[in-house]
């Protein structure tokens, strides 16, 4: 029996967020000799050129005039700013932790929507998204264990909600590779700010290499087939499929970092998640 659209797309949307669970894998452990900077710098490279190759195979510009325009420009700056900030916490912080404070974004994005965009979202939804807020504060556990670098994963958070904000207003004619390379471009210049900062360049020895190779390879996967997912069957029946990237990285944190996540993060990271899932499947204006 075929597949639906739907059933398609939450394939792809969960493909996607293993990808991208096991690319932060590879990006910690890559960042214990290197640099996190000189990491993030290369592999924001060997995705961009990934994506500009494919929008040549299929005739587009690489460096179309629309990704000067306000809303890109803004989008880029959110962009840089996400990745920067979640590169540092992924590397600094344990990432359980981490991956959990991310599941916010979607609750974050619901806010911004109807701050920004004027969208409808009734109380039912606002409920969710304090619940959600009230999850972070549980995992971040302020007065009483509270780690300091654990906001970076809450500026980081906050970037990438902008840039999925900032996305709504950009220009309908770019292609998904086109944005695919954009926002490897900005993993880029992420990188390259924070090696300016850091320094200590050097060449990575061939297991670190081999690293990088893999976090690449699985971080251009794992946006090829978001794409796929947000453009097969409807997007709120694929979306809530974005929470499975959670369940990979607490059983890649646990077992190759050896990460424990206590009770408190749990239950955060259950208050996040339900009401994420929630404030979804909730119909527009409810």
């Amino acid at each position: 029996m075929p597949l639906t659209d739907n059933q398609r797309g939450a394939l792809f949307m969960t493909a996607s967020m293993a990808g991208f669970a096991v690319e932060d894998v590879f990006v910690k452990a890559a960042a214990q000799s290197l640099p996190l900077g000189q990491v993030l710098l290369t592999m924001g490279l060997a995705g961009m050129v990934v994506f500009a190759a494919m929008a040549r195979l299929q005739g587009e510009t690489f460096l179309p005039r629309a990704f000067l325009s306000r809303a890109m420009l803004i989008r880029s700056a959110f962009e840089v700013t996400g990745r920067l900030f979640y590169g540092l916490a992924i590397t600094l912080t344990a990432l359980s932790t981490t991956s959990a404070i991310l599941q916010a974004a979607p609750l974050v994005v619901v806010a911004g929507a109807a701050l920004f965009f004027g969208e409808r979202v009734g109380w039912q939804r606002w409920v969710a998204v304090l619940t959600g807020f009230a999850g972070v504060l549980i995992i971040l556990r302020p007065g009483t264990g509270f780690s300091a670098l654990s906001l970076l994963a809450v500026v980081g958070l906050l970037g990438f909600a902008g840039r999925d904000l900032a996305t709504r207003a950009a220009p309908r004619g770019l292609s998904n590779r086109q944005l695919g390379a954009l926002g490897f471009a900005m993993l880029a210049v992420a990188g390259a700010v924070l090696l300016a900062i850091s320094g200590g360049a050097r060449l990575p020895d061939p297991a670190t290499a081999g690293q990088l190779a893999a976090g690449s390879v699985f971080g251009v996967l794992g946006y090829h087939a978001l794409t796929h997912a947000m453009r097969t069957g409807e997007v709120s029946a694929v979306t809530p499929f974005r929470y499975t990237r959670l369940v990979f990285a607490m059983l890649l944190s646990m077992a190759l970092f050896g990460e424990r996540p206590d009770l408190a993060t749990w239950v955060g990271t259950g208050l996040v998640v339900g009401s994420g899932l929630f404030a979804l499947t909730r119909r527009q204006g409810a």
